[in-house]
């Protein structure tokens, strides 16, 4: 069993290296050679930039039984399919139940801005400690659902 990071602005790659160090849990961190990340527990693998060149490296290392952390619902969704865990950094779990709904959503939405001339969305919210905190506790729990300790 192995924690996968899409590790591109993932805004809690500390807290999930510090639960899987914990755990005595093997972790990869993946992003494009634009980010610098560096870590005295987990691998770091730098994929060259281009378009979906880590979702892709990360495929290729995904596993059943693996946890995946990724804001991709595209990326989730291949990990699910692949026998995998997956959660987004809100700690929101990625499930078969739930996964084709955020896709047609996501897709719907990008239809609508399309339409409607905006391209451009505001951000997502500030990540707040709270925000931390509960991903933390979300991820400690997929960790324990798994039977991963």
């Amino acid at each position: 069993m192995h924690i996968l990071i899409d590790a591109d602005a993932c805004p809690v790659v500390r807290e999930a290296v510090a639960i899987a160090r914990e755990r005595g849990i093997p972790v990869t961190l993946l992003c494009d050679e634009h980010h610098m990340l560096t870590s005295d527990y987990a691998q770091v693998r730098f994929v060259a930039s281009g378009a979906d060149a880590v979702d892709i490296a990360l495929m290729n290392l995904c596993r059943p039984g693996d946890v995946v952390l990724t804001q991709d619902y595209g990326v989730a969704a291949m990990a699910l399919g692949r026998g995998a865990y997956a959660i987004h950094h809100t700690g929101k779990r990625y499930t078969n139940d739930n996964i084709d709904l955020m896709l047609m959503e996501r897709h719907m939405a990008k239809k609508a801005r399309r339409a409607s001339g905006k391209h451009h969305l505001h951000g997502p919210s500030r990540f707040t400690q709270a925000d931390r905190h509960r991903f933390c506790d979300a991820f400690a729990a997929l960790l324990d659902q798994a039977g991963i300790t």
